[in-house]
């Protein structure tokens, strides 16, 4: 099943170290990469965890198979998925527009984004699913 996950389920999973079963095929925009390195450095900052820990996550997500993508026609579904939302920058409306141009679902924490990707008839499932 292919699943589009946020920074949010990025780093549920990698709190836990998660196994992903291989009948799951993860994609991401390709700012992932820079969202969950600037939520480790948060967390360190913070004192939320350790800077080994946040290497140790970082590690975990660097090795876990997410195809990242960042196209032209997802840029442009980006767009104009935060025009029909209303939202302030596009970063998310990347996820959605990947969920739609590519993938079965979104999988999320965050039921404010749950709650867009519904109003744009995509589908959500809850991050506990990855591990099923």
């Amino acid at each position: 099943m292919k699943l589009v996950i946020g920074p949010d389920v990025a780093m549920w999973l990698a709190e836990q170290r998660a196994k992903i079963p291989a009948r799951h095929t993860l994609l991401a925009p390709t700012l992932l990469r820079s969202q969950v390195l600037a939520w480790c450095y948060r967390d360190v900052q913070t004192g939320r965890v350790t800077r080994k820990e946040a290497d140790a996550r970082l590690n975990y997500l660097r090795a876990l198979k997410i195809r990242l993508l960042g196209d032209r026609v997802l840029q442009q579904t980006a767009w104009s998925f935060a025009q029909e939302l209303g939202w302030a920058d596009t970063f998310m409306a990347e996820y959605l527009g990947l969920t739609k141009l590519q993938a079965e679902a979104l999988v999320t924490r965050d039921e404010e984004v749950a709650e867009a990707a519904k109003r744009l008839a995509l589908v959500v499932v809850p991050p506990e699913a990855l591990l099923e």
